[in-house]
């Protein structure tokens, strides 16, 4: 049972009253015994909650930033009205534009509300309990109750770089020979003969073919396809770093998921892991159509760990999954101690087995920082953002002299530079 605001109005007038025209305990009695009666009366003609039922429908994933709407419907099976209020409550991470409604349905009857959600984060985003108030005719009591009603919303990574990829993939175009531009290089496939042009490397010369044609004769090549790329997302420390609104992880997911779309088109196969201590997602043998919605599903849970990561462990996984020679992507950070303690010592196992590259989300708030004069407070402010940035330099020129390509780029041009660098050592012919 519920006492609404009103009860406890009509008290007081009560009371008032009495205190000025019947002022003794009799009348006190007479005038709380009344309301009270009223106050059951109230209660018994109140609807049923408990007798309600729910049921819900709309959307199950939407992107992070974008909008969904799940509808909750309400069935009245009972023989009363039920009158009141209604509470659907979300996480606020999900943004929920309105929680509370009104609620009025006859006998036999349903209604229908519909929530519209704008997620803040990534992850499942279940809906909480529903919690109903049935009023009375007069509103001064009802009965309330909360149903568990299950649904949940996965929210999948934004993708913002999504953008790009029509442009990464006209790049691709033109490496696979499908522009009229075809390349030469160690590990590439055969594609063609054609009469040689001026500037064609020498080396293509096919000797034979150009005997019987008693032409010039080149070897045209296209980068290999169907090789195989690890994509490795350090879920440690580092990657709870947040640049403006976001973790560094979420960077690096779009990272990922640019190079993975980019990859799949290319005809090679992407596999995912995600790391830190422990296997966090992992995503292996999908097919290139159905790779990049798979990698979206195993990221969006994902959530940054405050550990170090354990790098000789990675390193095991990484060799354990990849048995041939791969491009590994290790999406991780470029925090100097890290590096030098964690991944350098155990680099070579991999750079012996692979073409690793590494992917680091910078802060551009630390070069706009190191550009800071005018007062001692800037200029200190200046030297510590200087020399952070010549600790990431450094460190990142100790990994490339280990063989390791080193992208180092704010979240906005992270994607673009990873997936350039893909590129280049497609067409180098190093995959």
């Amino acid at each position: 049972m519920t006492l609404t605001a009103r009860t406890a109005f009509a008290a007081a007038v009560g009371a008032l009253v009495v205190g000025l025209l019947i002022p003794s305990w009799t009348g006190v009695a007479l005038v709380c015994g009344v309301l009270a009666a009223l106050v059951v009366i109230d209660l018994v003609l109140a609807g049923p909650v408990r007798a309600l039922q729910f049921t819900r429908d709309g959307d199950t994933t939407v992107r992070l930033g974008e909008p969904a709407r799940v509808t909750l419907t309400v069935d009245n099976p009972s023989e009363r009205a039920v009158d009141g209020r209604l509470r659907d409550a979300w996480p606020p991470s999900a943004g929920a534009n309105a929680q509370r409604h009104t609620l009025a349905i006859r006998p036999g009857e349903r209604a229908r509300i519909t929530t519209d959600l704008r997620p803040t984060r990534r992850g499942d985003r279940p809906a909480h309990r529903v919690t109903v108030r049935s009023l009375g005719p007069l509103g001064l009591a009802g009965r309330q109750g909360s149903h568990e009603v299950p649904w949940t919303v996965r929210v999948l990574p934004a993708f913002p770089s999504r953008r790009l990829l029509p442009s990464k993939l006209e790049r691709l175009r033109e490496l696979d020979g499908r522009s009229a531009v075809l390349t030469r290089g160690r590990g590439t496939e055969f594609d063609a003969l054609r009469e040689y042009v001026p500037g064609d490397d020498v080396r293509s010369i096919d000797w034979r073919a150009t005997a019987r044609a008693q032409n010039v004769v080149v070897r045209t090549w296209r980068p290999e396809r169907d090789r195989h790329i690890l994509v490795v997302l350090d879920t440690g420390r580092t990657s709870a770093g947040r640049i403006g609104d976001a973790p560094r992880l979420d960077a690096a997911m779009d990272a990922a998921l640019l190079l993975t779309a980019v990859a799949a088109k290319a005809g090679d196969r992407v596999d995912l892991l995600a790391h830190d201590r422990r296997v966090r997602a992992d995503v292996r043998g999908a097919s290139r159509t159905a790779v990049l919605p798979a990698f979206v599903q195993a990221m969006a849970p994902l959530e940054p760990e405050l550990v170090e990561a354990n790098a000789p462990r990675l390193v095991a996984e990484i060799i354990r999954r990849a048995k041939r020679r791969s491009l590994v992507v290790l999406l991780t950070g470029l925090d100097a101690e890290a590096v030098r303690e964690g991944l350098l010592p155990v680099l070579p196992q991999l750079t012996d087995r692979h073409e690793v590259v590494v992917a680091a989300v910078a802060d551009p708030a630390l070069t706009a920082m190191a550009g800071g004069r005018g007062t001692a407070e800037a200029v200190y402010a200046a030297a510590a953002a200087e020399r952070e940035l010549r600790e990431r330099r450094d460190t990142a020129a100790e990994l490339q002299r280990h063989g390791v390509s080193v992208v180092d780029a704010p979240p906005v041009e992270l994607a673009s530079q990873l997936t350039d660098v893909y590129l280049a050592l497609k067409l180098a012919g190093r995959l």
